[in-house]
This record gives C-alpha cells, sequence and structure tokens, in this order.
C-alpha cells in the first residue's frame, strides 16, 4: 500500500497549507521517512474557522434524521475501506495490521452508535404552574467544536468526538497527530464523501501548542475536547476556563489490576497480557500496575511470562505479528529508563527489559515482579509493554494502593467472589473497572476518567451532553 501524502481539509476541499510548510511522517517500524503532511499556520485556521461558523449554521438546521443517515453512510464507506486505510495506519503508527482493522471495525460501530442516539436527543414539557403557559427544556447544540487527539489510536480517539459533534448538530475542527496523519484523513474524507456539508468537519496538522493557543480563546469555538497526557489536558482546561468553554477531557492513567485470592489465574495472565501488549502498551486504559495476592505470585508471574513470550514483535505489516514497535525512539528510552530504576529499587526482571535490534522501535514484552512502592514504573505511566507485579494481603490494601495515585481512569479486577466484585465497584476510585475480562470500550457504555484522569465521557448518552446546550422555554399563550 503506497502512503501518501497527507493535506488539510478546510471548507469542504483538501488543501495544501497556505504556506506550503509540511511536516515529514516516519514509519516507528523502520524508522524512514514515508511520506509529508501539510503544516497549517493561522492563515489556514483562520479559513477553517470561518468555514466552521457556516458549517455550523447549516448542520444545526439538518433534521437529526437525516444526519443520522449521512452518518450511516459514513460508517458503511469506512468499512468498505478499512484494509487501505488500515494499511496506512499500520505504516505510521506501528500497530499490527490485525489492530488496525480491528480499531477500524470499532470506529464503524461507534459511528453507527452515536448516529442512531443522536435521533433521540430529547427536550421535555414541564408542567407549569400557569395553565396558560407552556413550559419546555430544549436542547440546543453548543456550537463549532475544537478537538485536539493522540497518535496512540489515530482514528478512534478522532471518532469519539467527531461522531457525538455530528449527531449532535455541531461542526467541528480536528487537529489531529502530526505522527499519524493519512489514517485520520481517510476517517474525514469517508464522512465527506457520504455527503456531510462543507465545513461541518475540518482538518488541520502543525504546531500543537501554536493550534490549540489559538483555536480555544477563538470566539467561533465553543466547545473543546481533548485526549493526550494530563499536564498537557491540565494547560488546555484552564485555557478553555479562561474563556468560558466546555471541555471535556481524557487524560493519562495508571490503571491497577487487581488479582484477588479466588481469581482464576489463566484467565487473569491470559485476559491482562491482552491487554497490556495491545499497541505495545500505547493505551491511556492499558493494565500497569499488577497488584496480585501473595498466594498466587508464582503462578502469574509464570502465566505472564508465558503471555509474553508468546508475543511475535515485528513490523506491523508482517504477517503473524502481533505487538509492533513503540511510536518513536523516546518511548525506547523511556522503557530503559523505568526498567533501570525498577531492578535498582530491587525489582527482578522476569521477561524482555531491553530493546530488540537495532532498527525500529522495538521493545521487548517486559515483567517486572517484586516491584518497590517507590519505583518509577509503579508511580509514573510507563506507556509501553511493560507489566509490574508487586503482591498484596488484604483487599483493603489492594484497594488503598490502587486509590493512592492521583490517576483515576480505568481499572481490572479478577476475582470469582460476588462480596469481592461488589466492594471493588464500590470503592476502587476510577471511571471504568473491567472485571475478569480484558477492556471492552463499546460505544453505549460510558469513556472517561476521575481525578488527574479528567472529565466528562466520550461514551454512552453521555457523551452526547457535553455537545448540547438545555435552554429553558416558558411561553404563556392565553394572549
Amino acid at each position: 500500500m503506497t502512503y501518501a501524502n497527507t493535506q488539510l481539509l478546510i471548507d469542504g476541499q483538501w488543501c495544501d497549507a497556505k504556506s506550503g510548510k509540511t511536516l515529514p511522517v516516519l514509519n516507528p517500524a523502520t524508522s524512514q521517512e514515508i511520506g509529508r503532511v501539510a503544516f497549517a499556520g493561522k492563515e489556514d485556521l483562520d479559513r477553517a474557522l470561518i468555514a466552521a461558523q457556516k458549517g455550523f449554521e447549516a448542520w444545526r438546521k439538518t433534521p437529526a434524521f437525516e444526519r443520522c443517515k449521512i452518518m450511516r453512510q459514513a460508517a458503511s464507506l469506512l468499512r468498505e475501506r478499512a484494509a487501505e486505510i488500515a494499511a496506512l495506519m499500520t505504516q505510521e503508527q506501528g500497530k499490527p495490521l490485525a489492530e488496525s482493522k480491528a480499531e477500524i471495525g470499532m470506529a464503524s460501530d461507534i459511528i453507527e452508535w452515536f448516529a442512531e442516539e443522536g435521533k433521540r436527543v430529547y427536550g421535555r414539557i414541564v408542567p407549569a404552574r400557569n395553565l396558560a403557559a407552556q413550559q419546555m427544556v430544549l436542547k440546543d447544540p453548543v456550537g463549532p467544536v475544537a478537538a485536539f487527539t493522540p497518535w496512540n489510536f489515530p482514528i478512534n480517539q478522532v471518532v469519539r468526538k467527531l461522531s457525538a459533534a455530528l449527531a449532535t448538530g455541531c461542526s467541528i475542527i480536528v487537529k489531529a497527530p502530526e505522527e499519524t496523519p493519512a489514517s485520520p484523513a481517510g476517517l474525514l474524507k469517508a464522512f465527506m464523501d457520504a455527503g456531510v456539508p462543507a465545513g461541518v468537519i475540518g482538518l488541520v496538522y502543525g504546531d500543537p501548542a501554536e493550534i490549540s493557543s489559538y483555536l480555544i480563546p477563538h470566539p467561533i469555538i465553543r466547545k473543546i475536547t481533548f485526549t493526550g497526557s494530563t499536564p498537557v489536558g491540565k494547560q488546555l482546561a484552564a485555557m478553555a476556563g479562561q474563556h468560558m468553554k466546555r471541555a471535556t477531557m481524557e487524560l493519562g492513567g495508571h490503571a491497577p489490576v487487581i488479582v484477588c485470592e479466588d481469581a482464576d489465574v489463566e484467565l487473569a495472565a491470559r485476559s491482562a497480557g491482552a491487554a497490556k501488549f495491545r499497541n505495545a502498551g500505547q493505551v491511556c486504559i492499558s493494565p500497569t500496575r499488577f497488584l496480585v495476592h501473595s498466594s498466587l505470585k508464582k503462578s502469574f508471574i509464570e502465566a505472564m511470562v508465558k503471555q509474553a513470550g508468546n508475543l511475535k514483535v515485528g513490523n506491523g505489516l508482517e504477517d503473524g505479528t502481533t505487538m509492533g514497535p513503540l511510536a518513536n525512539p523516546r518511548r525506547l528510552t523511556a522503557m530503559a529508563e523505568f526498567t533501570k530504576d525498577a531492578v535498582s529499587k530491587g525489582a527482578t526482571v522476569s521477561a524482555g527489559g531491553e530493546r530488540i535490534g537495532t532498527t525500529g522501535n522495538f521493545f521487548a514484552p517486559t515483567i517486572l515482579s517484586d516491584v518497590a512502592l517507590d519505583a518509577k514504573v509503579f508511580n509514573d505511566e510507563p506507556f509501553g509493554p511493560m507489566a509490574a507485579i508487586r503482591t498484596f494481603n488484604t483487599m483493603d490494601e489492594a484497594i488503598a494502593e490502587s486509590n493512592r495515585l492521583p490517576f483515576g481512569l480505568a481499572s481490572y479486577a479478577f476475582t470469582k467472589s460476588l462480596k469481592n466484585a461488589h466492594l471493588l465497584a464500590q470503592q476502587l476510585q476510577v471511571g471504568m473497572l473491567w472485571m475478569n475480562q480484558p477492556a471492552v470500550a463499546w460505544p453505549e457504555m460510558p469513556f472517561g476518567g476521575v481525578k488527574d484522569s479528567g472529565y466528562g465521557s466520550e461514551g454512552g448518552s453521555e457523551a452526547l451532553e457535553a455537545y448540547l446546550n438545555t435552554k429553558s422555554v416558558s411561553i404563556v399563550c392565553d394572549i
């Protein structure tokens, strides 16, 4: 599959940046340049903003039923083009081709779910105290949206924001990642080809800080949605607050995994291992802190080492590859530092712990056991193929450690006890909890975190609320 250069999408037209400036796109499996992406300047952003306002005025007047039909057509086109877009994603992001195809399949499901849910954005009639009056609650689209998305899931991080915005009648400008530009462009092309009017969706790339500092304060933009690191999210949320803009923040996680005394060890290792090494661990909801009951320590470590050993690490385009490279050389450095720090504090490297080869950003699936609480990997999100294991003796101890950090995005637990399940559901301070299974982020379920992991949801009916204003209307009819 040939990798094409990626342009901006402004007012329904694919175009180069006004300045002609571009950035290189590198394949993380080979470290070679595979294409270029247009670099937007302020002139381009101004054009995108004007188009978004125009698109919003048209799209908000399009009936929800018609919006749904267009969105469903976009989902259909995305499925038809899945093989082509998946090949682009694997080249620019690195994940195995099977994972890229699965991401596109899930994206299509997300679009369809939001398309249908948009037809169920209801207001309500409230009984009036004055019988000559009618009291209504109306739901209006908030306005043009600025979305900022990361490179780890180039399509699914865009599609949740895009689908919620379009379903509610908003227009949207997507600032997609410069590292992985072609696959999100393929997603937006499906929407354009499905009949979304010009200006309703825009796509820009460039300097992240410059684009965010220009779009967020701009009076045309009425809502911000961001997925990325907690430090950057706090900066953008503060900027949004200064300008009274609605914001949804899906930020960093450092997900705990609690393997209870009565857990099925094989199930826990298989499920948590699959979630851990998906996308080489570059997943905000990836399990990272493994808290294992002391009686299961030996059997669980053995099962996890086996799980890691069964992975085939390599170029995502090659047959049989089950784990691809890290996104960039910085991640290799980070993995080495996490490993060295953990070992210096008494941890054992049970598997992996080192770079693979000298070409590309490959790091071996790593299992660290007997990890100290003050080790860096138990306090900072590794965002890589690294599982850190320590033991506990009581549920209170495991819950306290799970809640110790300021993160609160995802968590996992394995138990056969209804009592344990109830206790964990009640006491874990997270936005999402999966028990006896890997992460299954279906569009109909809420998706988001608490504490420093952000606020708001990008799934379920809750996701639509962030794109809607509530209007109270009272009409006296007897005049």
